[in-house]
């Protein structure tokens, strides 16, 4: 199902049907601040795996995930005031931060060091999906072994077929990659360099 939603101001009704796809355990490709990403619910763990399948990624590795705002981060994650005052100043944007995560966090989430990468991105779309779901959505780019980076939605539609339940055609995105910043223990460490700026950190 390729569902077209207006990346301004996006329609409630395709949102709720891409929405309820995630509830019932479905995967949903949608548009982001940086890549098309390929998301479910975290606290499916039978959706998750099959992300892992799609993604052909070691279980090891576990993904990162999306939450509306700063304020839902809190309940998934352990913010101290540190890392509360420098992510207020950036999200939503384009960044992924590394935290220790929450009981609330599946462990399938979750590093060998119980740590959970969270993003809250600029883009109408994956917000609408997240507040709408109740719950984070799993974020990983549609990127394959084989085939690449997919930042065309009907490209990714036609490569992915039934594999997935449904890609949402956002328009474009601006396909470059989130910066990654650890903020374990108030010590920031910039894990990779990608969009958005981080003068801060540095």
């Amino acid at each position: 199902m390729l569902l077209k939603i207006n990346p301004d101001n996006p329609q409630e009704r395709q949102i709720n049907i891409a929405v309820d796809l995630i509830r019932q355990g479905g995967i949903v490709a949608y548009p982001t601040d940086t890549f098309y990403g390929i998301g479910c619910d975290i606290m499916n763990k039978k959706a998750i795996e099959r992300v892992y399948a799609i993604k052909q990624r070691d279980k090891t590795k576990p993904f990162s995930f999306i939450c509306p705002d700063l304020k839902d981060i809190s309940q998934y994650a352990k913010v101290s005031n540190f890392a509360y005052r420098n992510m207020k100043r950036l999200l939503p944007g384009p960044y992924t931060f590394i935290l220790s995560g929450s009981k609330l966090v599946p462990k399938i989430m979750l590093t060998k060091r119980k740590t959970a990468g969270i993003r809250v991105p600029n883009n109408n779309i994956a917000l609408a999906l997240v507040s709408g779901l109740g719950n984070p959505i799993l974020s990983t780019s549609a990127s394959f072994p084989k085939a690449g980076l997919f930042e065309d939605p009907s490209l990714l539609h036609d490569f992915l077929g039934h594999s997935i339940d449904a890609v949402i055609d956002g328009g474009p995105v601006p396909g470059k990659p989130s910066s990654v910043i650890s903020l374990i223990d108030d010590i920031p460490e910039i894990i990779r360099h990608g969009a958005g700026n981080i003068d801060i950190f540095e």
